[in-house]
């Protein structure tokens, strides 16, 4: 890591003003459909200013629930414009029918990897109550910043100056 563009951005990220809206930013991004992940641009601000780490991970949480919000809205969208599909594999219609029965709550889950962001715009497909899912999509997502980033604090703390 000697390299000079290497530290000129690591020293920008650290800036409260930078790291934190590169961390709002990304958490965003990764909460759409992008393939990005958001943990280790936590982790890496909290690592670079150890007082950062309960900004950290709010500023995370709203970014990453303001993106399962995108999601769910496209969702939305998406189920108004292809007007209900009339046959569905089995294992959708499973998948469906699961999502109708937990309601919101299933939004708990929109933290996991790979399922979790395409699990918000399904709940706006089915057009399930917005404000209690972007709720479950909250607390989600931030037991995962606080487990990961905790975690990780927690097993480096010599990289944090714990």
């Amino acid at each position: 890591m000697d390299q000079p563009w290497v530290q000129t951005l690591l020293a920008w990220l650290a800036l409260p003003e930078y790291g934190l809206s590169t961390v709002f930013v990304m958490s965003l991004l990764s909460a759409t459909l992008l393939p990005m992940a958001s943990v280790p641009v936590v982790y890496g601000l909290v690592e670079l200013n150890p007082s950062l780490f309960w900004p950290a991970l709010i500023v995370a949480t709203a970014g990453n629930t303001a993106g399962g919000v995108v999601t769910y809205w496209m969702g939305w969208g998406a189920e108004r414009a292809y007007e209900k599909v009339a046959q569905r594999a089995p294992r959708e219609a499973r998948a469906l029918a699961w999502l109708q029965r937990w309601g919101p709550p299933a939004c708990l889950l929109s933290w996991l990897p790979f399922v979790g962001d395409p699990l918000c715009g399904v709940a706006g497909w089915l057009r399930l109550p917005f404000w209690p899912c972007v709720a479950y999509m909250a607390i989600g997502k931030f037991a995962r910043y606080l487990v990961y980033v905790g975690g990780l604090v927690w097993a480096f703390p010599w990289a944090t100056g714990g």
